[in-house]
């Protein structure tokens, strides 16, 4: 990210900024997505074809729930960023939540959503 502070932070400013204009964007995807899905959706009330057993391509089904499941990504997405603003408001943002330390301003700029420090991120999961 552009604009860091001392000792390697993040400036809030320019987090805040990035992630204003990362969630602009996000809300315009999910608008574009929810006028597909009814798109579709108004579509498949108003043909009576059987595309079940349509061989030209993928059914009206698959794309409604293709459609779904980039619908809730991006809802994903845009609670990410939600929660990303609300720590730069508490003054948390760029903290790692699970070992306390600053994450690095170049995984900030490659996802400024992060919660995590690359260290903390490359840990295997517990299952």
């Amino acid at each position: 990210m552009t604009g860091s502070a001392s000792a390697g932070r993040v400036s809030h400013d320019d987090a805040r900024a990035r992630l204003l204009a990362d969630r602009e964007r996000a809300a315009d995807h999910l608008a574009a997505l929810m006028r597909d899905h009814d798109g579709i959706v108004e579509a498949s009330e108003s043909s009576n074809a059987d595309d079940e057993h349509d061989p030209e391509g993928a059914t009206i089904a698959f794309e409604r729930e293709q459609i779904a499941a980039l619908l809730s990504q991006s809802r994903s997405s845009l609670g990410d960023l939600d929660r990303a603003l609300a720590r730069v408001e508490d003054g948390s943002y760029g903290i790692c939540q699970t070992c306390g330390q600053p994450i690095a301003p170049e995984r900030l700029e490659a996802r400024p959503a992060a919660t995590t420090c690359i260290t903390c991120a490359s840990r295997p999961t517990s299952r």
